[in-house]
């Protein structure tokens, strides 16, 4: 049966938005969860301990950073087992829309924490800390910019 998002009915477009953010979460949960899983095993290197406090404020950060979004991320597959079948779809899909949206948010952060982490390593801090500031301005433009202004121009 062919139709369009118009004949659609409340159930149907709930479901499909529901689809949608499930596919979005399947990507975003696997990098972030590799990510984390990366920043964990940083702190067993003998290397990392005899690192500075700089080293190591920046490592709680992003280890914390990864952690919040590994919990955001996953915490609509939670959330939707806890309602799953008492007719709350609706709060379903809005709850989960605000917690991805919100691990997104702690997902520049991890990624941003982990580019300094590695580039500290390589160049001088001042230089690593302007790249990550450009890294985090390309982030913030694509995933949250761009789409603001889409969304605002498209009305």
């Amino acid at each position: 049966m062919s139709y369009t998002r118009e004949d659609e009915d409340s159930g149907e477009r709930l479901d499909r938005h529901w689809a949608e953010l499930l596919q979005e979460l399947r990507l975003a949960q696997t990098g972030t969860q590799i990510l984390f899983a990366f920043l964990l095993s940083i702190s067993f290197q003998n290397r990392f301990q005899e690192a500075g406090q700089f080293t190591h404020a920046v490592y709680a950060c992003t280890v914390l950073a990864s952690a919040l979004s590994v919990a955001l991320f996953l915490a609509p597959v939670s959330f939707h087992r806890m309602v799953y079948r008492h007719g709350l779809r609706d709060h379903l899909i809005t709850s989960a829309d605000r917690l991805t949206r919100a691990g997104l948010v702690f997902l520049v952060v991890a990624v941003c924490g982990g580019i300094l982490l590695a580039l500290d390593v390589i160049l001088p801090r001042a230089v690593a800390t302007v790249i990550v500031i450009l890294v985090l301005l390309v982030f913030v433009t694509l995933w949250f910019v761009i789409p603001a202004y889409v969304r605002v121009n498209h009305r």
